[in-house]
């Protein structure tokens, strides 16, 4: 298929998402992420380098929108339980799908590594995307989901960092230019939007888009990725979207009509249908690890903290989708993992960012209009 039937039939599949979702009370992300498997398997759709291209953005944007509907009040006030809960989040995975990878699927080291940081995340991609179409991101148990679920991909980052990537003059610049552009637009927030705020053309949009863009060059010069610097960025200007939430919700209807679901989409065309025959029973393990260490880590503390909603925080923090997948390609892409085990992984992935959401949302999520936006969350 050429780009424009391409992009046609990603278009037709994006509309019957959000029509399903409608229907069916299902987020729109999960129902595109389905899609996309069917379409990539059955009618021969293939991601493309603009699908690509698009889809790596949306990835970085939202993750700077779930970072400025973090309250810092939440990481100030309750930094046990964002840590408690993200941090186990990211641990219990982590150490049983890495043995699990070593021990029962005969994996080397690195390559069980590779497993256990890939299947160890939570979506905060997802997280988000489902918060915000069911209202709970201005409540105080939807913020606190945010803070874990960062916290959680936080050691993600640091794991990977760590073990796997190799310091370069490159990744000393990126991190100078991530701190220098989340000062700049915290120091110039104001003045900009005094003079040029409140206009049809959206400086403030377009000004944003050029921060997020040049962090993911930088981070693609020091061979890193720009979703941590996005989230502490969206952090730092949260303030300014609670001054001006017209703009927040501006923003939110670029990312959520056109960019974001070309991201949830292309999550679903990278799973290949073919190359799992051999691997199922490896894939199902993989997937019921994974939710096992999530609920075994999370569920204990959910109920010392959010007893009402410990399923529903257990289930959210069980999802993966981003960075399962730039882990996944990363250890692809350097010959770490072959093929076969990069299916395997990312089909965990696409599986764990698929059926806890749909659990979740369809038999444990809080009723909104019952919730106050600061909910009583135990200390």
């Amino acid at each position: 298929m050429n780009d424009l039937e391409i992009a046609t039939l990603a278009a037709a599949l994006i509309l019957v998402a959000s029509m399903f979702s409608v229907e069916l009370a299902i987020s729109s992300a999960i129902i595109e992420i389905g899609l996309g498997v069917l379409a990539g398997n059955f009618a021969h759709l293939t991601t493309t380098p603009w699908i690509d291209f698009i889809a790596s953005f949306a990835g970085v944007l939202l993750t700077f929108l779930a970072g400025a509907e973090v309250d810092p009040r939440v990481l100030r006030e309750r930094p046990k339980q964002a840590l408690a809960i993200g941090g186990l989040s990211f641990l219990a995975p982590l150490v049983a799908t890495g043995l699990f990878a070593y021990f029962v699927a005969g994996w080397n080291v690195r390559q069980s590594e590779i497993a256990g940081i890939a299947l160890s995340t939570t979506s905060l991609a997802v997280v988000y995307a489902v918060l915000v179409e069911t209202g709970l991101t201005k409540t105080s148990i939807g913020k606190l989901i945010m803070a874990a679920t960062f916290v959680t991909d936080l050691g993600t980052v640091i794991a990977l960092s760590v073990l796997f990537i190799t310091p370069t003059p490159y990744l000393a610049l990126f991190a100078v230019v991530s701190i220098a552009v989340i000062a700049a637009m915290v120091l110039l927030e104001r003045p900009f939007f005094r003079r040029y705020g409140d206009r049809v053309i959206e400086p403030e949009i377009k000004g944003a888009f050029f921060a997020l863009f040049l962090l993911m060059w930088t981070a693609n010069l020091a061979h890193s990725q720009a979703v941590l610097p996005a989230f502490l960025l969206g952090l730092a200007v949260a303030p300014v979207f609670q001054r001006n939430p017209e703009q927040q919700k501006r923003m939110r209807v670029v990312a959520f009509s056109f960019l974001t679901p070309f991201f949830f989409l292309r999550g679903g065309l990278n799973v290949s249908v073919g190359e799992l025959a051999g691997g199922l029973l490896l894939l199902g393990g993989f997937f019921l690890v994974k939710i096992a260490a999530k609920f075994a880590g999370v569920l204990p503390v959910a109920i010392r903290f959010v007893r009402p909603h410990a399923m529903y925080t257990t289930l959210l923090m069980s999802t993966g989708l981003t960075f399962g997948t730039i882990s996944s390609l990363f250890g692809l892409n350097a010959g770490i993992i072959d093929r076969a085990q990069f299916s395997i992984l990312i089909t965990t992935v696409i599986l764990s960012a698929i059926l806890p959401t749909l659990v979740a949302q369809r038999f444990f999520s809080p009723p909104v209009h019952k919730l106050t936006t600061e909910e009583e969350i135990s200390g």
